[in-house]
């Protein structure tokens, strides 16, 4: 199966194939950052409550990071072209449904099957990747996915601030998932016309009781982690969580007995035993666990803490945005270059500037929109250093044949990260503001901040070492 893909590969189509993934990828990410333009539109329109409001983001979350794995191994099973052109249409479909949505608890189930269908497309385009590109222009490759990463983030803020405030034909916040209806028809044709057709591996199935113990233990341990704080951290919240680390265990135990009887586990398990990819990983997490964080806690602040209007605070993040696409293209050159030293330096920038923001709010009161701006640019180019190359140096040691089911593992990574991070870092900026100020909120968080990423950079080192 790979040996086609491999020679397909060593045709300049296969660029056209990188347009094609990354533009899904664009699409998913514009959307994450395109509805929380919208949210206080929505929750008006749909008079939604504010636990509903919070669903609508926190259930596409999890859908997406408990069936991402799943996505993943039916793209090895059934080739990735196939899953990702269903993937592609199912999300925009559903994404049609969300935009039709005529009250709260509708456009949760809308958000939920949207969160789903993500998890087929996504795993796909960092698989086709890891095919296509194993030569000399790898790392050219996954810098172009990087510079895509930062520029669907800038997109999605001044998008969503655009067609809500249009109100294009009377759309209003409905537009934002309206527009994803035409660019997904656009993607599934040219890629119906120029991806590679990689037949169907033979004899193979999905794991279905593998896939509902993950997606159940999953869910009890990321949901609690997302409405913990609003629940006041209740004992049942904390069983909750226990109980998803105990059927997570439970599911690595009933992979291994799918594999003694000569079935296909949905996970890879010799990826389990791959020290290098693991290490991979537990950085991966580290580097999420501040990453999604960072942005709830810099909006809260500038719009509590310093009086900055909403769409002046969206805007402080567009030259961040920016220099991480440019820090993308440089770091696909860096890192053939130094290898997973760029990660180490990237982090090690990315601490700095949080010093520098420490630093900035409190030798000077209420810094300006544009002052923030200018000191968060420094600290999106560490992130570009970091986020494209991570990628491919963790998925590097992973087998073609497992590219689906590693790339699925590298995504439920990054979203728990993304989900543990926003509940810890938002659970204590939260404690700090109530008791004390905005001011030192902030700081708590910086600190938990520097953290992990200081943890992420130790395990990036720890693998450098191993693969020197």
């Amino acid at each position: 199966m790979h040996q086609i893909v491999a020679t397909r590969a060593e045709t300049s189509r296969r660029w056209w194939v990188l347009a094609i993934v990354v533009a899904a990828q664009f699409m998913f990410g514009v959307d994450a950052f395109i509805v929380n333009v919208a949210i206080p539109t929505i929750a008006a329109e749909l008079h939604a409550t504010p636990a509903q409001i919070e669903a609508v983001i926190a259930i596409y979350l999890i859908a997406y990071a408990t069936l991402v794995v799943t996505g993943g191994r039916l793209g090895d099973i059934h080739g990735t072209r196939n899953v990702f052109i269903a993937g592609v249409a199912g999300f925009s479909v559903t994404s049609l449904w969300c935009g039709l949505a005529q009250s709260g608890p509708e456009l949760i189930v809308a958000r939920l099957a949207q969160g789903a269908t993500a998890a087929l497309m996504v795993p796909q385009v960092l698989a086709t990747l890891h095919l296509l590109f194993s030569d000399a222009v790898r790392a050219r490759a996954f810098a172009i996915y990087g510079i895509v990463l930062g520029l669907a983030g800038a997109a999605g803020f001044m998008l969503g601030g655009v067609l809500v405030t249009l109100d294009l034909a009377g759309l209003g916040w409905r537009a934002v998932f309206f527009v994803n209806v035409p660019f997904g028809v656009v993607i599934i044709a040219a890629a119906l016309k120029i991806m590679p057709t990689v037949p169907r591996r033979a004899g193979t199935r999905l794991d279905i009781p593998g896939a509902i113990v993950l997606f159940v233990g999953l869910l009890c341990l990321i949901g609690p982690l997302l409405f913990g704080h609003d629940l006041g951290w209740t004992a049942w919240v904390w069983l909750v969580m226990a109980a998803g680390v105990a059927v997570i265990a439970a599911f690595v135990r009933l992979e291994r007995s799918v594999a003694r009887r000569g079935g296909m586990p949905l996970i890879d398990l010799s990826l389990l035993s791959d020290a290098a990819f693991m290490r991979g990983l537990v950085a991966v997490f580290f580097f999420f666990f501040a990453n999604l964080s960072f942005y709830l806690i810099m909006t809260m602040f500038m719009q509590k803490g310093l009086q900055i209007p909403p769409l002046q605070a969206g805007l402080v993040f567009v030259p961040l945005a920016l220099t991480f696409v440019i820090a993308s293209r440089h770091s696909g050159v860096r890192a053939r270059h130094r290898g997973t030293l760029v990660l180490i330096e990237g982090c090690a920038l990315q601490i700095v500037v949080l010093g520098v923001l420490v630093a900035t709010v409190q030798v000077i009161a209420a810094p300006s929109a544009l002052l923030l701006a200018l000191v968060l640019m420094i600290f999106g180019y560490g992130q570009g250093l970091v986020m494209a190359p991570l990628s491919s140096a963790v998925l590097s040691s992973v087998k073609p044949a497992s590219a689906g089911a590693g790339s699925g593992m590298y995504g439920t990574t990054t979203q728990i990260g993304n989900a543990a991070g926003v509940a810890a870092i938002g659970a204590v900026f939260f404690a700090i503001e109530s008791a004390r100020s905005a001011h030192l909120a902030l700081f708590g968080a910086c600190a938990l901040f520097v953290l992990s990423i200081s943890i992420s950079a130790a395990f990036l080192s720890w693998m450098r070492r191993a693969t020197a």
